[in-house]
């Protein structure tokens, strides 16, 4: 927490203790408890109690060793006891070392308040300096706030369906705008965002929890377009399915990219970041929406081979976003021991970083050893510049424009590339048309078999004449 974001914290303990006056009989007086809170504006408190008072002193003292601001100290009364209140307000990422050095108090209660405050000192004229020192959160708080994200599971899984439902329609009525809606709906950055840091602390317990929720909430939406697919008869996918299908050579750089970006979104403090915790939550959700409603959609259809891209994609997400959120994690100091936690363990983390990196591996292996079945996005890409190089190595037209894709016939064991080409004649050249098409079409055939496709390449090339 940076001065001016504090953290608001209780601290109690019970001090009893009994007195004997002369002639006057065993008294027993109130106990005390001590409550912390870290926050800005106007002096430093101090006050001598009787040994029956709390430690409302012992927290000023070690709190004015972590660069506080702002310490102020008042007895009050709790439920049922006297206490001694202490606010404090601290930097981020003193908060966590803080908190390790009081919770040796007897009956020790902190409340945590990680909202955003601007604490101001005197001199007046120092306030700009005061406001700018903008720190990350503590690791503490980045593993509470995570564990907090983590709602019921009727609203979760309700979430999940709407997803599916929004996913469903625009993948069927091929509007790509509503698979922008999908994205926004689907509960999937708090899963994979909280496996992120059961990985990096070592968390046996909230890991398996998290992809519990995670795959329940995969699985919810895939049933939801499944089920709507087979309700609504649908026979043949539709362009946008086929197009969301496609696997590009890069693809492992999407959730690389929504992990990093997620984790980041949680380290930074409220005020020290410009993007939204909702836009970080949409870069999370956008790698895995599409690929899930494709998946229950072509199962419903038979087409097991987009079910296969679809499984794929996810897998390749969720192994992603798991290794560049844990590492990143890892470098802003959350690690498997820390302060109120003691149950991480070092060899979960290593076997989940261990796993998810092989499991890449095997991803990525099994990628690029089944060319083009897996990277017809990025291969579809590098055969249309093959193209365009080939018609500048005829020399007989100009380029107008040219398509090329990997296409999805009922065909078993092909892999179909459609080159749709349009050339207008250069001036000067008597061949007929017939001629140009087919010296064009040698010539990209030629080119695409020495790139090594694995395609059967199919070409019509149209020569366009200029109006007279």
């Amino acid at each position: 927490m940076d001065l001016q974001k504090p953290e608001k914290a209780s601290i109690g303990r019970f001090g009893r203790e009994r007195n004997r006056v002369k002639n006057i009989p065993l008294v027993r007086r109130p106990p005390y408890k001590n409550a912390l809170s870290l926050a800005a504006g106007g002096k430093y408190a101090s006050a001598n109690y009787p040994s029956t008072a709390g430690c409302g002193q012992t927290v000023i003292n070690v709190a004015k060793s972590h660069n506080t601001a702002n310490i102020a100290q008042f007895e009050a009364k709790g439920s049922d006891e006297q206490i001694d209140l202490v606010i404090v307000h601290v930097s981020n990422r003193e908060v966590e070392e803080l908190l390790g050095k009081l919770q040796d108090l007897p009956e020790l209660k902190i409340t945590l308040l990680p909202t955003g405050v601007i604490a101001l000192q005197p001199p007046a004229n120092e306030a700009p300096q005061q406001v700018t020192n903008v720190e990350e959160r503590s690791p503490i708080e980045i593993f509470l706030s995570g564990l907090q994200s983590v709602g019921s599971w009727r609203g979760f899984l309700g979430y999940a369906a709407m997803a599916g439902f929004v996913v469903w329609i625009g993948l069927y009525t091929n509007t790509s705008y509503l698979l922008v809606a999908a994205m926004l709906i689907a509960p999937f950055a708090g899963p994979a965002m909280n496996t992120a840091i059961a990985t990096a602390r070592g968390d046996r317990i909230l890991l398996g929890r998290s992809l519990l929720r995670y795959f329940a909430a995969l699985g919810v939406t895939i049933i939801t377009t499944f089920l709507l697919s087979l309700i609504l008869q649908q026979e043949i996918p539709t362009s946008l399915m086929l197009d969301s299908s496609q696997v590009s050579a890069v693809a492992v750089l999407i959730p690389l990219t929504a992990g990093a970006a997620g984790a980041l979104n949680l380290v930074q403090s409220e005020r020290s970041s410009l993007v939204s915790g909702a836009a970080a939550g949409m870069l999370v959700a956008a790698s895995l929406a599409p690929p899930a409603g494709i998946v229950g959609m072509a199962a419903a259809l038979g087409r097991w081979d987009l079910v296969a891209n679809g499984l794929f994609l996810l897998l390749l997400q969720l192994g992603g976003i798991n290794l560049s959120a844990a590492l990143l994690f890892r470098i802003y100091g959350l690690s498997t021991k820390g302060t109120r936690y003691q149950r991480g363990q070092k060899w979960v983390t290593r076997s989940a970083l261990g796993i998810t990196i092989l499991a890449l591996i095997s991803l990525l292996t099994w990628q690029f050893s089944n060319s083009p079945n897996l990277e017809r996005s990025s291969r579809a890409q590098q055969a249309n510049a093959e193209v365009q190089k080939a018609i500048e190595q005829v020399g007989l037209a100009e380029l107008v424009e040219s398509n090329v894709r990997f296409t999805r016939p009922n065909i078993p064991g092909q892999n179909t590339l459609l080159s749709l080409v349009y050339v207008q004649r250069k001036p000067g050249v008597m061949q007929s048309d017939a001629e140009i098409s087919n010296q064009i079409k040698s010539a990209v055939q030629k080119r695409l078999q020495e790139q090594g496709f694995n395609a059967t390449h199919l070409i019509d090339v149209t020569v366009l004449e200029p109006a007279s």
